[in-house]
This record gives C-alpha cells, sequence and structure tokens, in this order.
C-alpha cells in the first residue's frame, strides 16, 4: 500500500472523496454538551477514549452531531463487519421488525433459529453435528460455554491466561485477566478458574526461540499446573482467544494452539474459542481459529455476526449441549430482528467481505510492518486480516511499554478524524469495517503515520 506512484492531485482528490471532513473544533459545540449531560447520568465506568457523539454512520463513515464526519477504524469495537447502516442489513432488520419482534425462544418456537443454525454450523471450525445457544452478546456466550463445560464434564475446574478478555458478567470476568479495574472490587468471583501465561512472543520470547516459548507456554499447563495445584481428571474446559483483543490483538501461534488441544484430547478436557472480536470474517477466515487448523470443541462468537444488533452465540459438537431444559435460557437471546440482521450479515461476509479483509487487511499490515525499521516507537506489529495491533515503545531494545505515549497517537488521530482505540498495555487496534477499501485505508494510515511522528516530535 504505496503512493509512491500518486500524484499530489490524484491524492487530494482521494482525500476529498474518502477522507474525514472536519467542520468544528473537536469537540463541536453539541458534541459538548451531550458530553457534558452524560457525565451526570451515564455510568461513570464507561471508557470513552475521546468525546466523538456519534449522529449517523454510513459504510466505514461515522457523522457526529455537529456534522464531522471520521473514518471508523474501531468499527464500533469490531462489531460493525459489513460497515455502519448497511443497505442489506438495514432493509433485513425493516422486514422483519414489520412482521414479529419477539416471542422468546426460550419457550417457543422460530424457524430464523433453525435457520441460521444450519447456516453457522456449515461454517464451523470444526465437524458437526452443532448444537447452538443464542444470547445477547459474547459475555453471554461465554457464560454459556463456562456452564455447559461443567454440566456436560461433571468437572468444576476452569483453565484461562493472562492477558485473556472475556467479558464482564461474573462468570466472564471470572476468566478475564486483561487489566486489574475489570476485576477491582468484585471479589469474591466464580471460583475454580487457574490462569496460565498466554504465549505473548513479543512480550515474552527474549533471547529464545519464540516457537519453544509458545510450546513451553501450553506445556505449563501439564508440567506445572497439572503437577502442583490442579488434577487434570477435574479439569472442564480451556478457555483461549486464538487472537486475544483487549489484551493486546496478540496472535497464538499455531504450535500452541497445537499444543492445547493435545493437552485437552489426553485428559478429557473441552477447548473452548473465544472468536467474539476475531470471528465473522474479521481475519480473512471465518475463525482465526482456522489459521491453525486447530478444531475446537466449543465456540463462542458475537460482535461481527450481527453488524451492531445484539446477538451471541454458543456453538458446540451437538453431544457437548446435553443439559437438560430450564438449565439455562434467555429471554430476548436469538430474537428475530437480530437474526435477521444476522442472516443478512452473513450473505455479505460469504459473498465479499471476508475476501476483503484479507487482501485489504494484508497490504496493511506489509506498510505497518515496515514501520518497526521508520518509527522509533514502533516496537511491534501483528495480526491477521483487518485485526492488526501496533505496539508502542519507549525503546525498541528494552521494549518498554509507552501506554500514555499510545494514548497520546489515539488522541491526535481523533482530531484529525480517525477513529481508533487502543487495547492491552501500550498496543494500537485497528479494526475496520471489513468493507474497507485500499483509499480508505491509505488515508487512515497516512494519519495514523502523521500522529506517530507527531509524538516522537513531541518526545524528542
Amino acid at each position: 500500500m504505496s503512493t509512491a506512484t500518486t500524484t499530489e492531485t490524484e491524492k487530494s482528490e482521494m482525500y476529498a472523496k474518502y477522507g474525514p471532513k472536519l467542520r468544528t473544533a473537536l469537540p463541536g459545540p453539541n458534541a459538548a454538551r451531550i458530553v457534558k449531560a452524560d457525565d451526570r447520568v451515564i455510568s461513570p465506568s464507561y471508557t470513552r477514549s475521546y468525546p466523538m457523539v456519534a449522529k449517523r454512520g454510513r459504510g466505514i463513515r461515522v457523522e457526529d452531531v455537529d456534522g464531522n464526519e471520521f473514518l471508523d477504524f474501531a468499527a464500533g469495537i469490531a462489531v460493525v463487519s459489513t460497515g455502519h447502516c448497511h443497505p442489506e442489513v438495514v432493509k433485513a432488520i425493516q422486514d422483519q421488525a414489520a412482521e414479529l419482534i419477539h416471542m422468546s425462544g426460550t419457550d417457543f418456537y422460530y424457524e430464523s433459529l433453525v435457520t441460521i443454525s444450519e447456516r453457522l454450523s456449515g461454517i464451523a471450525p470444526m465437524p458437526g453435528p452443532h448444537r447452538f445457544y443464542y444470547g445477547n452478546s459474547g459475555a453471554e456466550a461465554i457464560e454459556c460455554a463456562l456452564k455447559i463445560a461443567r454440566y456436560h464434564t461433571g468437572r468444576q475446574n476452569i483453565i484461562a491466561f493472562y492477558g485473556a478478555f472475556h467479558g464482564r458478567t461474573m462468570g466472564a470476568l471470572s476468566l478475564t485477566a486483561s487489566k486489574p479495574q475489570q476485576r477491582r472490587r468484585f471479589s469474591p468471583l466464580v471460583p475454580g478458574v487457574t490462569h496460565v501465561p498466554y504465549p505473548n512472543v513479543y512480550r515474552g520470547a527474549k533471547g529464545e526461540d519464540e516457537e519453544t516459548f509458545a510450546l513451553n507456554c501450553a506445556r505449563f499447563i501439564e508440567e506445572k499446573v497439572f503437577k502442583t495445584t490442579l488434577a487434570p481428571e477435574e479439569t472442564a474446559a480451556i478457555f483461549v482467544e486464538p487472537i486475544q483483543g483487549e489484551g493486546g490483538y496478540v496472535v497464538a501461534p499455531t504450535v500452541f494452539m497445537q499444543e492445547l488441544r493435545r493437552i485437552c484430547d489426553r485428559h478429557g478436557i473441552l477447548l473452548v474459542v473465544d472468536e467474539v472480536q476475531s470471528g465473522a470474517g474479521r481475519t480473512g477466515k471465518w475463525w482465526a481459529v482456522e489459521h491453525t487448523g486447530v478444531e475446537p470443541d466449543i465456540v463462542c462468537m458475537a460482535k461481527g455476526i450481527a453488524s451492531g444488533m445484539p446477538l451471541g452465540v454458543c456453538m458446540t459438537r451437538a453431544e457437548i449441549m446435553d443439559w437438560k431444559p430450564g438449565s439455562h435460557a434467555s429471554t430476548f437471546g436469538g430474537n428475530p430482528v437480530a437474526i435477521a440482521a444476522s442472516l443478512a450479515t452473513l450473505d455479505i461476509i460469504e459473498r465479499e467481505a471476508m475476501a476483503n479483509a484479507a487482501k485489504v487487511g494484508g497490504r496493511m499490515l506489509e506498510r505497518l510492518r515496515a514501520w518497526t525499521k521508520s518509527h522509533k516507537i514502533v516496537g511491534d506489529v501483528r495480526g491477521r486480516g483487518l485485526m492488526i495491533g501496533i505496539e508502542i515503545v519507549e525503546d525498541q531494545q528494552t521494549r518498554k511499554p509507552a501506554g500514555a505515549w499510545r494514548d497520546r497517537i489515539v488522541e491526535l488521530a481523533f482530531e484529525r478524524g480517525l477513529l481508533i482505540l487502543g487495547c492491552g498495555e501500550s498496543s494500537i487496534r485497528l479494526a475496520p469495517p471489513l468493507v474497507v477499501n485500499e483509499h480508505e485505508a491509505e488515508i487512515a494510515l497516512d494519519i495514523f503515520e502523521e500522529c506517530i511522528s507527531k509524538v516522537e516530535s513531541e518526545q524528542a
């Protein structure tokens, strides 16, 4: 992705057509008014990075209440996979809302519940047959997986990883180990969860072969945990993100995932993959775990699966979901409108968006990886498809995290009309809608690089 052959006139025209359009100082007067009111009435637990007050969205563009237009490279936290208000998704929602909004799939039947289950079964990362549970969010999908793992195996213990984010409800929070504030003052959490190291090769493999380091992270479970504190025959499941999201967009090496599968097979443990942020075509495949060739037992999905409508899905091998009626349920989960949005979303992803994610994401990664040589505060670039993490460091040799510099870059990007978010200790995530085109990607990276250069000059 290079502008070497682009003339200044062509670049100016490209920016005029595809770039952000800022009409006021930020925040504008309407945004400032709403932010002030928000501070008075909304929970202070929300993690706002900058005063962006959205009014409408189309594609990868979001307009605020003052008429400023931004490029959204966060996609509503990796949710609007087909872009904001994709016409096909909007029509599916409108058509379904005019027919039936709710009856509760817990107590009654919808044909669309069967339709979407058959559709998802056809793209599952493990052989069928499959069974499905529908909730409203990723956290609910994780809660379902946690309960079904204990129910099916009759075992009580769970293994999760440091750096993991699985949600904020009490069960999901018990698995989460990303930031202390997410767990602070909420104990006691659900008992029986043991956390072990995740193979962040950039942070951990210092002076060690990366593949060996990754294998050792997996083998730690058998060689240390199972020999000291946790009986394998009392362990129900291992929960893992194929790419850690909130933890820093850290990609799990293939050998690590393969070793986890072998450990689970040896001890009768279920392998649960959290694909809430990494799934639904974001990495250029339906599921990030497919890049490793590993077949899980349970898959948790949400976010991009329905382009912004609330839908969480727990998919298992059919024999695992063997609980009795009343064991688990959701009043609103899998309502007809969310399912209609999801079916339209899956069509768009399969037809064009997933291939586009692989193509545009690959070109973005190619340009970004060169920044580790041209920008001294860019320590690492990693990712797959349109799930890309950039680590900001004070020094490339010591790899010392620069969280404050990362936050400054995010702030500067907003001021220039680019919406991005941080993750992990000092990383920035790029996760635009899967329909982003190469011009929009090029402009976003130009803005992003300008912000990095600005922070470098400020520190100098």
